[in-house]
């Protein structure tokens, strides 16, 4: 784990986010749920790449995402078993407390909307406009 993760994870916890990332002395945070961080850092178009990211919960369409950017490592207290393989198997170091079957949706009854989206996509450029189209769907963009 390298300086810029052990920061990003010290603000994420310090300050009750949900999203922090780190890369010398840039910071980026956010206290938005679920996939919005990320969409609001890519959509504003902060070069992201070789950034570490703290995360609250880790899912496929954030790994994803993270992918897309160039990110380099990640944590999560919470990841998914496809967000945890898609991340390794496209060279992003990732630390957890706990790794799960899948993302479960805030009313705990099914998967995770974004993580349904994209469970059969590994191309991040293509995962980008589903997560769009998600979003716009459930009117969360």
């Amino acid at each position: 784990m390298n300086k810029n993760l052990e920061k990003a994870i010290s603000v994420l916890e310090n300050e009750n986010l949900t999203c922090v990332l780190c890369h010398d002395d840039i910071i980026y945070k956010s206290d938005k749920n679920g996939i919005l961080p990320m969409i609001n850092f890519i959509s504003k178009g902060y070069d992201l790449k070789d950034f570490s990211v703290a995360d609250k919960i880790v899912g496929k369409a954030a790994a994803l995402l993270f992918i897309l950017v160039g990110i380099k490592e990640v944590y999560a207290p919470v990841v998914s078993d496809s967000a945890y393989d898609c991340l390794i198997s496209n060279n992003v170091k990732v630390f957890y407390n706990v790794k799960t079957e899948m993302i479960i949706n805030r009313k705990g009854d099914d998967i995770c909307p974004m993580e349904k989206a994209v469970m059969s996509i590994s191309d991040p450029n293509k995962a980008y406009d589903v997560i769009l189209e998600t979003l716009a769907k459930l009117s969360l963009s």
